[in-house]
């Protein structure tokens, strides 16, 4: 009766096999077994292996924080990892990015990366960080617009009325909006410049500040993030004169776009992605936009950013670049045109 075979070893590499060769007789068995043993020199422990950090550059609790934690919860199912929010808000983000930038490229650190970053370019003459060498995309998150929005008694029923009387009044017209260099103050900004108009824009320190001047009638009028002023719109307590986008919004179906109100080429929209730091490996870039990817595309993900008035729209490393560069350059000509000076 034939005795059953044991098992093969594996043959050692090449170079193994060299090293033997030059061990005494005696050595042999030990170093072989050694040499069968161990692992692979470019064996690398599975991505994620500990719970990874969502560094969010805003404060809690508004629309870019909370569109950070609805996808970093559905994510962490995906990637069998918790994603951690930890907020850290600063003037144009840069406490948060410089933590990032500056933390182990290996994808257990990421940025919720925003138009913030790229108007910070502009905003500052230095920055401790280059947004477009020292961070990877891995996807955009989602995408909201802005408002025009006047008091509920306003005597402007359209847009085309206020441009009217802003041509025919130069200087006269005020625009509320929050802090210089904000998204806002600069789409105030912007609209100034589409419109053809001369108004004043009279900063305030926070959102609340800005409704309450509207409100009282101290300004004209406002441009603000859209989901956030839905309650106020539907409650009538302000009124939309347009949208910044190209399309009009669900939620507001009888508001126009402003390229239907009269003022062409005024497109604003803010925007939320996903960021690491330079150098991360791809085939884990590849992991965190699959994961960003498949969060964006559950429907619980969805239902929650349109009730924030987000477009949830996931994208690849290659996109969220291009729009961060288009996005520099954008911002960056809006600030020389309004004659801000950098900090």
């Amino acid at each position: 009766m034939n005795k059953p075979h044991p098992p093969r070893r594996p043959a050692p590499s090449r170079q193994r096999r060299r090293l033997l060769a030059g061990l005494p007789l005696a050595a042999l068995p030990i170093a072989l077994a050694a040499a069968l043993a161990s692992p692979p020199s470019h064996a690398q422990a599975a991505f994620p292996n500990r719970p990874i950090t969502l560094i969010v550059p805003f404060a809690p609790g508004g629309i870019a924080d909370i569109t950070a934690r609805t996808v970093a919860q559905a994510m962490a199912g995906s990637l069998g990892q918790a994603v951690v929010v930890d907020n850290r808000p600063s003037a144009g983000g840069i406490v948060g990015t410089t933590a990032v930038v500056k933390a182990p490229a290996d994808g257990h650190t990421l940025l919720l990366i925003s138009n913030q970053q790229a108007v910070s370019v502009g905003l500052f003459k230095k920055l401790p960080f280059d947004v477009t060498r020292d961070l990877a995309p891995i996807s955009t998150l989602g995408f909201f617009d802005l408002v025009l929005l006047v008091p509920a008694e306003s005597r402007f029923k359209t847009l085309k009325d206020l441009v009217a009387e802003a041509r025919a009044k130069p200087g006269k017209l005020t625009l509320g909006t929050i802090a210089v260099g904000s998204t806002q103050q600069l789409t105030a900004e912007l609209f100034k410049a589409r419109a053809d108009i001369d108004a004043l824009i009279v900063p305030y320190k926070a959102t609340p500040a800005v409704l309450g001047a509207l409100r009282a009638g101290e300004v004209d009028m406002t441009a603000e993030i859209l989901g956030p002023m839905l309650p106020q719109i539907k409650g009538g307590v302000v009124r939309a004169l347009a949208v910044t986008a190209e399309r009009r919004h669900p939620a507001l179906p009888d508001v126009p776009t402003s390229a239907e109100a009269g003022v062409a080429d005024f497109n604003v929209a803010s925007w939320n992605g996903l960021a690491a730091p330079a150098g991360t490996p791809p085939a884990v870039i590849e992991r965190l936009q699959r994961a960003a990817n498949e969060a964006i595309a559950s429907a619980p993900v969805q239902a929650k950013l349109k009730e924030l008035g987000v477009r949830p729209q996931a994208g690849t490393p290659a996109q969220l670049g291009s729009l961060l560069n288009s996005e520099i350059k954008h911002w960056g000509d809006i600030i020389r045109a309004a004659k801000i000076d950098p900090e």
